[in-house]
């Protein structure tokens, strides 16, 4: 497709197909994984493992999605976002189906957490990529309604879950869940690609010459054969071995010297390019480690999913162990989460377009503000009190939505993409690591008081460091630089990385 007719295609006409198709993938993707609170307390029954064994399974489930980030995004850019995306529909639907015959929770560790996992990650990559493809000036917009299919995933798939649980058990669930998500290949059939994938170019490009060396290697003329018996007898004569006349054969030969002498040189290019590369992003990143606020945010993002994240996998549990909660609830606690962090998500981005308000400080007031219901959890002497606090998590974690702000805001456009890759893997490696350590402590104590005090105490630190570090005090005087003006712009990688 020319780039008169891909810039006529943006913000319109098929572009609201591909947020329809990029909304269902998402939420057909991560309706399970949003919602595995309501699973976790069935293999604890089924598979009697400890709590922190078993929280692995719903750590992985979202965190392994946002490690190996920077692999689905260079799958996308290589294979084109239909491929990836049909792909990953076989992943999450066999990972659902494989995890409805697992025999223990490591089976489980494997299959629903590795594999429908990484399922996940490669549908949000896909998805997101090939909506800023299709979107320039309406790009938020459209990001902001295919992101929310998470959210409205986890809300009506908990309570479809749960329902599915009491009818068929927790293997029909599963499988049943498997066969819905096969849809996400035909949403995939819709994603049509505005740009030829890297990979395709490059194909196309090592077919092509292959046919140009054909062709002059037909144009030369063919060697006689009584030359090549006379240089063979006078090779013989002079006492050279078959592999010295095989080599020279192919040094006479010039298409076997140009792919030696190509396959070589392409790998000594190939070493210097990427010392070139590599060299240059630990620059980038020993100089981004030198920003007190960035080196604070990753470790606020980090302490943040540690302990913010395990409320979405164990307060169903929680609900249940305290007896407040028989788990036949109309809407489960995780519904609750999930619908409110969809809330939260639109009100904080809209919080942050008002100039008065700043990114920062209102990122760092929402985990403040998770620390504080974390502390208050395990005094809730009720199924109702559980429900509130359930829900102002769920909307403090909507803060997702503003992370990219408060990214650019603290190192610029420039460099988002590389500082946005480095937070996640912070992010990811909390959310791989909270649950675990939270079940853990339960297995000690006995009780899920000292776990989310725990939680909490990790959440308020991560705040308050953030805090600490943003304080303007810290830094010299010196001329305000005005926040730039965000163009809006086709170059999708940034643009990717942001959503």
């Amino acid at each position: 497709m020319t780039n008169q007719s891909s810039a006529k295609a943006l913000d319109g006409g098929w572009g609201w197909v591909i947020v329809v198709a990029s909304f269902l993938c998402q939420f057909l993707a991560y309706g399970s994984p949003m919602s595995v609170g309501v699973l976790y307390p069935e293999w604890l029954d089924t598979f009697r493992q400890g709590k922190g064994m078993t929280a692995w399974v719903g750590s992985l489930v979202s965190g392994i999605g946002l490690i190996a980030s920077p692999i689905c995004s260079a799958c996308v850019i290589n294979f084109g976002a239909r491929p990836v995306t049909v792909f990953s529909g076989v992943m999450v639907s066999g990972g659902l189906m494989l995890s409805a015959f697992a025999p223990n929770v490591q089976f489980l560790i494997f299959s629903y957490g590795t594999v429908v996992g990484m399922g996940c990650g490669l549908v949000y990559a896909a998805t997101v990529t090939i909506t800023c493809q299709y979107f320039d000036k309406r790009r938020g917009l459209a990001l902001g309604i295919i992101t929310t299919g998470t959210s409205v995933g986890g809300f009506i798939c908990a309570t479809f879950q749960q329902v599915l649980v009491e009818l068929y058990g927790l293997e029909g669930c599963l499988l049943i869940m498997g066969a819905l998500t096969l849809n996400i290949m035909a949403c995939g059939g819709l994603m049509r690609p505005l740009n030829v994938p890297e990979y395709f170019l490059k194909q196309k490009a090592a077919l092509e010459r292959t046919t140009e060396q054909k062709d002059i290697h037909r144009e030369k003329p063919p060697i006689k054969e009584e030359s090549i018996n006379k240089n063979t007898l006078s090779s013989v004569e002079k006492g050279l071995t078959v592999s010295d006349l095989l080599m020279s054969s192919d040094t006479n030969d010039p298409l076997s010297y140009e792919k030696n002498f190509l396959g070589s040189s392409s790998l000594v290019k190939t070493i210097k390019n990427n010392k070139h590369t590599y060299s240059k992003y630990i620059a980038t990143t020993a100089e981004l480690l030198q920003d007190r606020v960035f080196v604070a945010l990753c470790m606020a993002i980090f302490l943040f999913d540690i302990g913010a994240f395990p409320p979405v996998l164990f307060m169903e549990d929680v609900a249940r162990s305290s007896g407040h909660s028989d788990g036949t609830c109309l809407v489960p606690l995780v519904s609750i989460v999930a619908i409110m962090a969809g809330v939260g998500k639109l009100v904080l981005g809209i919080l942050t377009d008002l100039k008065f308000v700043n990114s920062l400080y209102l990122y760092t007031f929402t985990i403040l503000g998770s620390g504080i219901a974390l502390l208050i959890t395990p005094i809730a002497n009720n199924y109702a009190a559980l429900a509130v606090l359930s829900g102002v998590l769920g909307f403090f974690s909507g803060n997702w939505s503003i992370f990219p702000y408060v990214t650019t805001k603290i190192v610029g456009m420039d460099r988002l993409t590389h500082a946005y890759g480095i937070l996640m893997f912070f992010g990811g490696f909390g959310i791989v690591l909270g649950p675990p350590v939270v079940g853990w402590i339960y297995d000690c104590t006995e009780s899920y008081d000292l776990a989310f005090f725990f939680s909490g105490a990790c959440v308020l630190l991560a705040g308050f460091s953030l805090l600490l570090a943003a304080l303007p005090c810290w830094d010299k005087p010196k001329k305000d630089h005005p926040r730039p003006d965000i163009k809006y712009t086709n170059n999708c990688d940034k643009v990717a990385s942001v959503a």
